[in-house]
């Protein structure tokens, strides 16, 4: 008599990640789930291993075969595919692969060495960043979120713990991390719920208006630049009750006008 063979595609993937992956450390947790140190087994190339519990998925869209899957996938997919197989090129860090355990999701991620993220970078100068280094992340940054808007992402939760440096080189090297909050968007794309830091969100959201992508964008990136110059964290309830306190050693270019990119 035949057997009948009951198909398991959760354990299948899960077999077909352990043959290719070797999950190492702890390095952090995010709003949408866990990420460890880790390796391919194939050439011990480094990855963030990321774990995302299904039930905390915040965001998802249906794929051309009309399946919900993350957003966060979808979106990562669409950077890889533009990337045509580059992996380490862009600002965003590559997707390499992607498993479906069941109830949860594992992301596979290049994990860029040396680097440290923004935060990290920022307490090791010394709480803040001189003025030309800022000056070289925040064009970086500036430069990885225009090629975003232009492939309609709207990565949402831009902040010094999602942008790790590269610190391989003289010059540190922006890489930005962690589109779990991350949406498809047009320039006129207009939202209601604020799905990022609540202490970093625009002053629109705080007066309960909407908010679109582009100008929280540059709300974000202002945030962070903030942050790099001057001691102490951003708060959206400090800064509309004009509280926020200055970096007094800063040029006084940079006190009395805006931060120009050239």
């Amino acid at each position: 008599k035949t057997k009948n063979v009951v198909q398991n595609p959760a354990a299948d993937q899960q077999r077909e990640y352990q043959a290719r992956y070797v999950q190492e450390h702890h390095l952090g947790n995010g709003g949408c789930g866990a990420v460890f140190a880790g390796y391919r087994i194939t050439d011990h190339f480094p990855v963030a291993i990321k774990h995302v519990p299904k039930n905390r998925i915040p965001i998802k869209v249906t794929d051309e075969n009309g399946k919900e899957v993350s957003v966060e996938v979808a979106i990562l997919l669409k950077l890889a595919a533009e990337a045509d197989g580059s992996v380490g090129t862009s600002a965003p860090v590559s997707l390499l692969d992607w498993f479906d355990f069941g109830t949860e999701l594992i992301l596979v991620q290049e994990r860029p060495v040396p680097a440290v993220d923004l935060f990290e970078y920022i307490r090791e100068n010394g709480g803040c960043l001189p003025e030309g280094k800022a000056k070289v992340i925040l064009k970086q940054l500036v430069d990885a979120a225009k090629d975003l808007e232009e492939k309609d992402i709207f990565h949402r939760d831009i902040k010094s713990d999602n942008i790790l440096i590269e610190t391989g080189s003289d010059v540190p090297r922006v890489r930005i991390i962690d589109f779990g909050l991350s949406c498809f968007a047009t320039e006129q794309s207009q939202f209601c719920f604020f799905y990022g830091t609540p202490i970093h969100s625009p002053p629109e959201c705080y007066w309960g208006k909407k908010y679109r992508p582009g100008p929280t964008t540059v709300w974000q990136m202002g945030v962070v630049l903030y942050e790099a110059l001057h001691v102490g964290d951003f708060n959206i309830m400090t800064f509309i009750e004009n509280k926020l306190k200055f970096n007094e050693h800063l040029s006084p270019r940079k006190k009395t006008s805006h931060f120009k990119i050239h």
